[in-house]
């Protein structure tokens, strides 16, 4: 059985059904996402993890000193400062594919997210490093991403494409853990006028759509 773990980052608490509607437009993407894998599959397992109305605490020291002492020498202190840690790669390391929604907050990914990151981001569980280099420990898995723009001009060769942080940020982390497997969708101007944002989502639910029927091995 195939199975999903689902990570929302936006602050806004549920899909847009509308234009003008203070909800999300990555979380509505990252639905089509998982219908589509729904249905190319059949049943799913899927955690799903909502990192505004559950956030993640920012690491600590006592966090980080936990992430580098070998597990001989952790104590009580180190081992509670390290559970969420162990219980957000858990979750990571049982799922085969990853789908994660996202906006843009000021050029990057948003803190709740950045907080996950920080959590898994870990020596020796998710990544390790030897003889002068770094590779990935999550292997054989797939992510699916789906961003959202306030405004347009992010894409190849657009304006503001210089000024996207979150996307080769996001990419690259996945990367180095060893997900080299990311398909991304992108929905932009989701703060132009209602007509603007409506044709911009039902292009970019097409799109999803498109993407799960044309292929076969997703």
């Amino acid at each position: 059985m195939t199975t999903i773990l689902r990570i929302d980052a936006s602050a806004r608490p549920g899909p847009a059904h509308a234009a003008g509607e203070q909800a999300s437009f990555s979380r509505t993407l990252a639905d089509a996402v998982q219908q589509g894998l729904t249905a190319h599959h059949g049943q799913l397992v899927a955690t799903m993890r909502d990192l505004a109305t559950d956030p993640l605490p920012a690491i600590a020291d006592a966090t980080i000193k936990g992430f580098y002492t070998p597990a001989e020498a952790m104590d009580d202190r180190l081992r509670a400062a390290t559970a969420l840690s162990d219980t957000l790669i858990a979750e990571l390391e049982a799922a085969d594919i990853l789908v994660i929604s996202t906006p843009m907050y000021n050029f990057a990914v948003p803190a709740a997210l950045k907080a996950w990151i920080d959590q898994i981001m870990r020596i020796n569980r998710t990544f390790a490093y030897e003889n002068g280099e770094f590779s990935g420990l999550l292997k054989r898995k797939r992510a699916y991403v789906a961003y959202s723009y306030g405004a347009g001009g992010y894409g190849d060769g657009g304006p503001l494409h210089s000024y996207d942080f979150m996307r080769p940020y996001l990419t690259m982390i996945l990367n180095f853990i060893g997900i080299e497997d990311v398909t991304s969708f992108t929905v932009e101007a989701t703060t132009a006028d209602p007509a603007t944002v409506d044709a911009a989502m039902v292009a970019a639910i097409e799109g999803i759509e498109r993407h799960f029927a044309g292929t076969g091995d997703l």
